[in-house]
C-alpha cells in the first residue's frame, strides 16, 4: 500500500510540474501575454498544477514529514528535555458512562461544581 501511495504521489508531482512548465512556456512564448486567451490558459495550467500538488503535500503533512511553521506541535516527544511536565496530562480525562471523552463545556461545569463553596 505504501508503494502505491508513493507512486501516485510521484505521478501527481510530475503532473504538477508539467502544468507549471506549460504555464511558464505560455508566458514566455506569447507575444502579448495580457490577452484573455493567454491569461485563461495560464490560470487553468496553474490551477491544475495546484490540484495535482495538494495530494502529495497533504500526504507529507499526515506522515509528519512536512512541518507547518505556525502550528503548535500536537505531540511532544517524551524524551526531549523541553517537554518536561507538559507532556503528561494534568489530570485523568473525564469519561462518561460509555467511556467516551466528555466535551470541554461539560468538563468546565464539573470543575466548577467540584470547587469548594464558602
Amino acid at each position: 500500500m505504501k508503494n502505491e501511495a508513493k507512486l501516485l504521489n510521484l505521478i501527481c508531482i510530475v503532473a504538477a510540474l508539467a502544468f507549471v512548465a506549460l504555464a511558464v512556456l505560455n508566458a514566455l512564448t506569447s507575444v502579448n501575454f495580457l490577452t484573455t486567451d493567454n491569461l485563461f490558459i495560464t490560470i487553468v495550467c496553474l490551477l491544475m498544477a495546484l490540484m495535482f500538488a495538494v495530494n502529495p503535500v497533504l500526504y507529507l503533512r499526515d506522515e509528519g514529514r512536512l512541518p507547518i511553521p505556525f502550528q503548535k506541535r500536537r505531540a511532544l516527544k517524551a524524551g526531549s528535555p523541553e517537554a518536561g511536565a507538559r507532556a503528561l496530562p494534568q489530570s485523568a480525562p473525564l469519561l462518561d458512562a460509555k467511556g467516551r471523552a466528555v466535551p470541554p463545556d461539560v468538563r468546565s461545569m464539573v470543575a466548577n461544581m467540584k470547587q469548594k463553596q464558602p
